[in-house]
């Protein structure tokens, strides 16, 4: 039994750190990573599971990437999990703006370092284009017009009519408390 947690403990540091190294943007940039070591590889958590955790790590005060290794760990290996998930997210960041910091006049004038930080950039838009697009995918699976005219109202909301992103959430919460609690009562 020991041998196997060590052996999970390793692994939750070494995929933390490999996601945290590779995934530049942060946020839910992390998550396709997360779905791929966690929900298809290891069979940790399903995919809905994945879904509602990324939920509470946005909610919660912090970075999503973090928040979300946290949680990832916390449901693979209990709170020593969560704690080297946190440790193995961590860590990357703080070498690499070391680094950078140390280095900064070299980085800012340098024309390949600013060619690969744009390469960056198209990477992280590409994960968070199939971030949405899988997540938009769950949400016409439960086959709910609320849910499912829920996702361009908010898009609207905000990219047409200029409405805040918090003030968008704090509504599409509310709604969605208001739906559970209106058919828990019928």
């Amino acid at each position: 039994m020991l041998k196997k947690s060590i052996k999970t403990y390793a692994w939750l540091l070494a995929v933390n750190l490999f996601i945290s190294t590779f995934t530049f943007g942060g946020g839910y940039i992390v998550v396709p990573m997360v779905r791929r070591f966690f929900v298809e590889k290891k069979q940790y958590f399903t995919e809905e599971d994945l879904t509602d955790m990324a939920a509470v790590a946005q909610a919660a005060p912090g970075a999503i990437a973090v928040n979300l290794s946290a949680l990832a760990g916390y449901r693979a290996a209990g709170t020593a999990g969560a704690l080297i998930s946190c440790c193995g997210a961590v860590i990357p960041p703080l070498v690499i703006l070391t680094v950078i910091s140390a280095c900064y006049q070299i980085f800012v004038s340098n024309v390949t370092a600013a060619a690969v930080l744009k390469g960056m950039e198209s990477g992280a838009a590409a994960l968070m284009v199939d971030l949405i697009t899988d997540m938009s995918a769950m949400i016409l699976k439960k086959k709910s017009l609320f849910l499912s005219a829920m996702v361009p109202s908010a898009f609207i909301a905000n990219f047409i009519l200029g409405i805040n992103v918090a003030l968008i959430l704090f509504v599409c919460c509310f709604l969605c408390v208001l739906q559970v609690f209106c058919k828990r009562r019928m």
